[in-house]
């Protein structure tokens, strides 16, 4: 039976994703390009953002597959046009930045109502947020990590490694299937975790 909890759980995933792809969206707007608020995007309407993959089938095989010790997932990206900000290389690491700092301000304010009601599923949308965070600091195009490592590379490099982005898809999952995703999020949730005082993830 659907209840409240359940509805509060999904309420919180969706708020994750849809903040973190508001954030890239909001900042490549202050620096420059309107894309994303041209399409809409800068909102909390979930239908703007949903993914059916990311944000539905992804978490829902990762929660069936570790009996619901482990789950994340995503929005739609936003559009960004790189070309329209106004330092184009370094403000594409700044777009970048924006959603993994947004869901360590989202997981600071759940552990802040964890804390005030004792409320397990907000610890829980802590350890989301936080895992989201560190999963697109993976720097496999077109996740944020990417973004940032093509920021700092010269010009041609750059361009020739964000080509990888169509294959990004196929690396995710070979990572996934082959245990070296866990050997990133696990390390990085739990020093995300020990940085804003929740318990370490086992």
């Amino acid at each position: 039976m659907f209840s409240w909890e359940i509805a509060l759980a999904i309420a919180i995933l969706l708020l994750t994703v849809m903040l973190h792809e508001c954030a890239h969206g909001a900042v490549a707007f202050i620096r420059g390009d309107s894309t994303a608020r041209d399409a809409g995007r800068l909102t909390l309407n979930p239908l703007k953002h949903i993914d059916w993959f990311w944000t539905v089938l992804f978490p829902a095989v990762l929660f069936i597959s570790t009996q619901g010790r482990f789950v994340f997932g995503m929005a739609k990206p936003v559009p960004v046009n790189f070309s329209n900000l106004f330092r184009p290389k370094q403000d594409m690491i700044l777009v970048a930045l924006a959603g993994p700092f947004a869901n360590l301000i989202f997981a600071t304010l759940l552990v802040w109502l964890f804390r005030l009601s004792g409320f397990h599923l907000f610890l829980i949308g802590v350890y989301f947020n936080l895992g989201l965070a560190v999963f697109n600091m993976l720097p496999i195009p077109p996740l944020d990590g990417s973004r940032i490592l093509a920021g700092l590379l010269p010009v041609p490099l750059s361009r020739q490694y964000l080509k990888l982005e169509s294959l990004g898809f196929l690396i995710v999952i070979a990572l996934y299937v082959s245990g070296i995703l866990y050997a990133w999020m696990i390390p990085g949730v739990n020093f995300l975790s020990a940085l804003i005082g929740v318990p370490r993830i086992q």
